[in-house]
């Protein structure tokens, strides 16, 4: 959506088309939500009500502080790890 409120259809379209690599037939066969959720699956757009602001950079950084180690970085028997 635009800010006025009417649908971005040229922005809307370059998406589609453009980043997503949709055909024109895709493109004008998928529902709103369809089209959303391939956006932010693709990263094109904010996953809505999931924004990724400093309150969570900060719960991942108290969660991960720099220089943790996990389990399977110290070393492993096997020959994967």
């Amino acid at each position: 959506m635009s800010a006025d409120g009417r649908c971005d259809w040229d922005t809307m379209m370059r998406l589609g088309l453009g980043q997503l690599g949709l055909g024109a037939e895709d493109f004008w066969a998928l529902t709103p939500v369809e089209f959303q959720r391939m956006l932010e699956g693709a990263g094109l757009v904010a996953v809505r009500g999931e924004a990724f602001g400093r309150a969570r950079l900060d719960a991942l950084m108290a969660a991960f502080p720099d220089g943790a180690r996990f389990a399977h970085d110290e070393g492993s028997d096997d020959e994967n790890g």
